[in-house]
């Protein structure tokens, strides 16, 4: 089997251009590929797990990837799947979170044998008046306003600014061409738009063929965007998300989502994967135990995945070692319960925290709280746990 095969088994493939092309390209390792990331915050998110762990598959398949990471695009924003307008960012702030995906990127990517680029260092010195000659002229704005990366947008008002981002991705993938012989795009399935103006640009500036290939989206089997949760996104930083919580998450997913993640996230072979599948659904805490371990080595490295295994297992028994636990310290030494939860992150509004409490879903070292008004002291750290998966220790500074 080769690797566009075993893609295709993975059930990651979506759309592609031109598909014996393509085949022969990435089971050869000949394609020179990019995938673009911008730098929208500083750290990568579950959104950009399925997109990097593509790259590291047809990086080991032999290819070349190219990583574009978007300090010139992340001026304007991708309007894709929006309903609303990106937050504008400063230069300062765009440089800085460009640092943090690198960083974060080299557990995926071997630098050595990749090629980086910012197309900072293109599109901010293209004039203007220059490249609506040059580009502008080979797009129609009919066939912009019917593609699919702006529907959404125009419900609520596309802005010119925007409108323009089709073409400047199309521009990135006509340059990496031009420079660095990419002949291969790939990017997530809300991209197809942008990626097939990238090919006819390089058609029509070139007389050369380019091609496209879009990946599934990581939803659950409701249709939504997975790695997101009540508290916004699922970092890869472990600042953001720690790694028992990024554990805690994939841990946590629906039954239905656990062989499909398996097969789209993780490097365990098919046959391996077919076999978890053959298990008896009295089995899928263990499927799904073996899927969070999996995920979280990747992401945080095989010694934070073991510790946060052993924390998981020794807390859901009851009591054990809280050592590797998410954690906070707060100024005071004591709390309400009710302020203790919000002032720990642990809920977003007061009226939250006693609704949880009346419901009984709070436990303050394995004691069940009713009384929202009770005092913690912190003179020591407390153990506090939310509804039956949520474990966080909190002490004083």
């Amino acid at each position: 089997m080769g690797i566009y095969e075993e893609l295709q088994a993975r059930g990651l493939i979506a759309q592609v251009t031109d598909e014996n092309e393509i085949r022969e390209l990435v089971n050869k390792g000949n394609a020179k590929f990019y995938i673009g990331f911008d730098p929208t915050a500083d750290s990568l998110h579950v959104g950009h797990f399925m997109a990097l762990c593509l790259m590291k598959r047809l990086q080991m398949a032999g290819n070349t990837p190219i990583v574009l990471i978007g300090g010139g695009t992340g001026h304007v924003g991708d309007p894709s799947g929006r309903n609303d307008l990106r937050k504008m960012m400063d230069e300062a702030q765009i440089d800085h979170n460009v640092e943090c995906f690198r960083k974060q990127m080299s557990r995926f990517i071997d630098f050595d044998k990749a090629i980086v680029v910012n197309n900072k260092d293109w599109l901010l010195k293209l004039n203007y008046v220059d490249f609506l000659r040059e580009v502008g002229a080979h797009f129609s704005v009919n066939n912009m306003l019917r593609a699919e990366c702006y529907k959404q947008r125009m419900e609520r008002g596309l802005t010119f600014l925007e409108f323009n981002y089709m073409i400047m991705q199309a521009y990135d993938f006509y340059y990496l061409n031009k420079h660095y012989g990419c002949n291969m795009q790939f990017g997530g399935d809300d991209q197809w738009s942008n990626m097939l103006a990238g090919t006819e640009l390089i058609r029509r500036k070139t007389g050369k063929d380019a091609y496209a290939m879009t990946i599934t989206l990581l939803l659950n089997s409701e249709g939504n965007k997975m790695g997101k949760t009540a508290n916004g996104a699922v970092w890869l930083d472990p600042n953001k998300t720690s790694p028992f919580d990024f554990f805690q998450y994939w841990r946590n997913i629906e039954d239905a989502d656990v062989i499909k993640c398996f097969k789209l996230l993780t490097f365990l072979s098919l046959d391996k994967i077919n076999e978890i599948a053959s298990w008896d659904d009295s089995r899928i805490n263990e499927k799904k135990e073996i899927l969070a371990y999996e995920l979280t080595k990747l992401v945080h490295g095989e010694e934070e995945a073991n510790k946060v295994l052993e924390a998981a297992r020794s807390l859901f028994a009851g009591g054990g070692s809280d050592e590797n636990m998410p954690s906070c310290e707060l100024d005071n030494e004591e709390y309400t319960i009710t302020d203790l939860l919000v002032a720990s992150g642990l809920c977003t509004s007061k009226s939250e925290a006693r609704r949880l409490i009346e419901q009984g879903g709070v436990s303050v070292d394995g004691e069940k709280v009713s009384n929202p008004a009770e005092m913690i002291s912190l003179k020591e750290p407390r153990k506090i746990k939310k509804g039956k998966k949520v474990f966080l220790k909190v002490s004083k500074k």
